[in-house]
């Protein structure tokens, strides 16, 4: 797949962030194909299954091969409950139900779903093998992995065969305030596997909204960014702007995934893409967030 250096991210579909109008979803998703995007990823699990119906509905709007569609399995939830199901027979169920959803007949990509909260020799065994085989009926495209944490994709890349695992997607791994990605590119580069990275704004903190009050990050990692924040502000560079053009300026990484359910957002966006980066100002904010680079937390 030849993906688009900025891709839609569907967890706002479902509301994830806050609520979310349905038209308003549906005009993001037709305002980012519009805008060049071409890759939409989503999940059963955003929203508890809203997201992908959400989507299924501006899907029907847009031409099939305009887009590539990721989804996944693994992570799912009900009623504001998490579950997980990494079982074999679960991950084939997941896949047909989400394509009835989506009101599609193909998936370009399925991903395991955040594997740090399965037994990985349970994702090895099990979760990969029945994908693979769903690859080989031609039901899915390829087969990738998704998680918070590098170490958990490496292990799992390193304990498959190699055409396994054809693709990573990696969050707030590489943005402004941290870069760990970078450290993997080799490893993942060498067995094939493209990466996908996400969350260019680090889940809110690198926003002039401000910090979302969940966010895992700690308090010392907060007040950094928001020195970033400020010195964007001060500079009139929204730091939004410079985040985005930041973590798709890497061609080592194939795409970029940002999400909004607000039309006028995904247009803003994709127009900061297409402007050129301010690097001297990538190296101010750096160092306004000095030794919180690379602070990390755990997923939830």
């Amino acid at each position: 797949m030849s993906l688009s250096k900025l891709s839609f991210g569907g967890s706002s579909l479902g509301g994830v962030f806050h609520s979310v109008k349905e038209k308003d979803g549906i005009d993001a998703v037709l305002a980012a194909i519009e805008g060049g995007i071409n890759f939409i990823d989503v999940s059963p699990y955003y929203g508890y299954y809203k997201a992908e119906m959400v989507l299924g509905k501006a899907l029907k709007l847009i031409p099939r091969d305009k887009y590539y569609l990721s989804t996944k399995v693994g992570r799912y939830g009900q009623d504001g409950v998490n579950t997980w199901d990494y079982s074999a027979e679960k991950a084939v169920e997941s896949v047909y139900e989400s394509m009835d959803r989506l009101g599609i007949d193909y998936i370009d990509l399925i991903n395991v779903h955040d594997i740090e909260f399965a037994d990985l020799s349970q994702v090895v065994n099990e979760t990969l093998p029945a994908l693979v085989e769903l690859r080989e009926k031609g039901v899915v495209g390829h087969v990738g992995i998704t998680d918070l944490q590098p170490e958990n994709q490496k292990w799992v890349v390193e304990h498959v065969p190699d055409g396994t695992v054809e693709s990573v997607l990696s969050f707030c791994h590489y943005c402004l305030n941290d870069d760990l990605l970078e450290d993997y590119f080799d490893f993942f580069e060498s067995h094939g596997v493209g990466i996908i990275n996400a969350s260019p704004l680090a889940m809110g903190l690198l926003s002039t909204r401000g910090v979302p009050s969940w966010h895992p990050a700690p308090k010392s990692l907060v007040d950094a960014c928001q020195r970033a924040v400020a010195l964007c502000t001060e500079a009139g560079y929204p730091i939004e702007k410079l985040a985005i053009q930041y973590s798709i300026s890497n061609p080592r990484i194939a795409s970029t995934l940002f999400g909004s359910a607000n039309p006028a957002n995904v247009r803003r966006s994709i127009e900061w893409a297409n402007e050129p980066i301010d690097w001297d100002l990538v190296g101010k904010v750096r160092e306004a967030i000095g030794e919180q680079m690379r602070v990390r937390w755990k997923n939830s």
